[in-house]
């Protein structure tokens, strides 16, 4: 039992490693944020969505083909393209005098844009693929209780983190006015665009190497 809960652990603190470097998920759920204070939440229903198929997926063997550079290309650059859209659409409705869609995502729902920002992330893929897969093969090898615990622990930190930066942006929106809050939403919205275009870059120095 023990060795199971110091296994736990280190899958607590692996996985703030993970969620708290910055990314497109990041900048969305502060940029959610800003309108839904509970837009972390449910972005992270939406990443658990994607991400609770690809571990049994991962566990099993059967995605074995996303480590191909064919599939690593084809993600890569449609990802780019994803955020690309997202960014370009969040910037063009943060000069607007009210509202915004956060990349074509009303603030209503949150879950889509977890959906849609995991699964068009190259490195979300990847680390599952490389350093998610060790810890799901262990978990496994206890017992599918084991497995079920290291995904719940996995999808709590997320859970927790994604929630606190949208109340942040929440809160942030209510001090700061609304001169401050386009200012937000710009940076995200330039942020999006900036992980686009290196995922692009990323995969197409990947198909000319």
């Amino acid at each position: 039992m023990l060795e199971i809960i110091l296994f736990l652990c280190s899958v607590f603190v692996i996985s703030i490693t993970g969620v708290m470097m910055p990314g497109p998920v990041t900048a969305t759920t502060i940029s959610l944020g800003t309108k839904n204070k509970y837009a972390g939440a449910m972005i992270s229903i939406g990443h658990g969505i994607i991400e609770l198929p690809l571990i049994l997926l991962v566990v099993s063997g059967l995605c074995d083909f996303l480590r191909t550079t064919p599939a690593k290309i084809a993600i890569g650059l449609a990802g780019g393209i994803v955020l690309l859209w997202m960014g370009y659409t969040m910037l063009k409705d943060a000069r607007k005098e009210e509202g915004y869609t956060a990349g074509g995502l009303t603030s209503r729902a949150p879950v889509i844009a977890g959906i849609i920002l995991s699964a068009s992330n190259p490195y979300f893929l990847l680390w599952w693929l490389t350093v998610g897969v060790t810890f799901a093969n262990q978990a496994a090898a206890y017992n599918w209780f084991v497995l079920a615990a290291f995904i719940f622990t996995h999808w709590i930190v997320d859970l927790i983190w994604l929630q606190f930066l949208s109340y942040a942006g929440f809160k942030g929106a209510e001090v700061m006015g609304p001169k401050v809050l386009k200012a937000v939403l710009s940076v995200c919205a330039f942020a999006l665009t900036g992980f686009g275009l290196f995922f692009i870059f990323d995969a197409v120095r990947t198909l000319l190497s």
